[in-house]
């Protein structure tokens, strides 16, 4: 089995949803011991699945309890350790450095199509762009529409969902 980290969008910012309530929603899909990490949509799964079956198995569930589909980014230990070491901003604190997690590789377009950037610096991941943001996130009044398409966890937290992930 392996563990993996499925990162809900939209939990607890207008889709309320307990963790409580996600462990158990994953345990009727069939995943054994679900645990989150904070609540905002962290899911650790031990499961040989692919990302879509994970999806699959767990979307349906999720939707009818929130009453709308909800989007699941799905990554390995591995992978998370790769972002974190590829980190390009490793000397920003870890709460002033983002991971927008994304079902695809983001282009240099997803980039030139920010707006209203001041200290803000963007850069590519694997599947995922790099958002640091010396003044602050909740300063900022950046413009970033593949926001709209993912789903965002500060380094800190990436650190936090690999250990976990590998506990």
């Amino acid at each position: 089995m392996i563990s993996k980290t499925t990162l809900l969008r939209a939990i607890n910012a207008g889709t309320p949803l307990k963790m409580h309530t996600l462990r158990a929603l994953a345990a009727a899909a069939g995943y054994a011991d679900p645990r989150t990490y904070i609540a905002s949509g962290n899911l650790l799964l031990d499961t040989d699945d692919s990302e879509g079956e994970i999806r699959a198995r767990l979307g349906p569930a999720l939707k009818a309890h929130v009453g709308a589909p909800v989007p699941l980014f799905v990554r390995t230990a591995d992978e998370l350790d790769a972002l974190l070491a590829a980190n390009p901003f490793p000397q920003a604190p870890g709460n002033k450095v983002i991971a927008l997690f994304l079902d695809d590789a983001p282009t240099q377009a997803d980039i030139t199509a920010a707006t209203n950037i001041t200290d803000e610096q963007v850069a590519l991941g694997t599947r995922h762009l790099y958002l640091h943001y010396p003044s602050g996130q909740g300063r900022s009044r950046m413009k970033l529409p593949a926001m709209d398409r993912g789903t965002a966890r500060n380094m800190n937290t990436v650190k936090k969902l690999s250990q976990l992930a590998r506990a």
